[in-house]
């Protein structure tokens, strides 16, 4: 039976930030997917990993991105790639979590950024807050100095929310943050679209959030 359901929140509440990255890499002439293959490489400490538990300032991140995306081929300013990152909200992702928290427990973990590291203070900013209210409880990467895919930030969380993790539904758009919580017993669905991921959620649940 559920008793919570758990969100990350860039790439699930809003879109995915891969098309801005894609067309970044047009416009400059950049080997495809660059930016990802970045990311992807040394996934646990390299600039990015660093970067969402605060360990390093923005102008260190970006001189580490720079050095790391040009060992990977061609050289990306770390702070090139952080405008990039503002996915737009999906109303009907908003719609679903509210109607999971008047069933369910609501929880969020997110990889984020230092505060202020993308300098918005925009009308956008605040629709986020509120977004972020509908959440029991949020888990932000760079506040505590933890980063998924580390199985304890998703312990952190069953423990706030004193759930069982087999109790729990989790979604993510990256399989690699998947697969820790899966292997604690959490039903997990891989987020690509809201309709897909809206339609296996009421599979879930039960519940109608269309």
């Amino acid at each position: 039976m559920i008793e919570a359901v758990i969100w990350d929140f860039g790439g699930v509440i809003t879109t995915s930030p891969f098309a801005a990255f894609a067309r970044f890499e047009a416009e400059r002439g950049l080997p495809a997917d660059i930016i990802r293959r970045t990311n992807a490489e040394n996934h646990f400490e390299n600039a990015w990993a660093q970067f969402e538990r605060a360990e390093v300032d923005i102008a260190t991140f970006d001189a580490l991105f720079a050095a790391e995306s040009r060992a990977l081929g061609a050289e990306v300013r770390g702070r090139d790639v952080l405008p990039l990152l503002s996915g737009d909200i999906r109303p009907e992702m908003v719609e679903a979590l509210r109607r999971v928290k008047a069933r369910f427990k609501t929880g969020c973990i997110t990889n984020n950024l230092p505060a202020n590291a993308m300098g918005s203070t925009s009308g956008r900013a605040l629709y986020v807050a509120e977004v972020m209210v509908l959440f029991d409880h949020v888990i932000e990467s760079a506040k505590i100095g933890l980063r998924k895919p580390d199985p304890r930030i998703y312990r952190m969380m069953l423990e706030a929310l004193a759930v069982d993790p087999r109790h729990c539904v989790y979604l993510d758009d990256l399989g690699v943050n998947l697969k820790p919580a899966r292997d604690m017993g959490m039903t997990t669905i891989k987020v690509t679209d809201a309709k897909q991921a809206i339609a296996e959620l009421e599979a879930a649940t039960g519940l109608k959030l269309g």
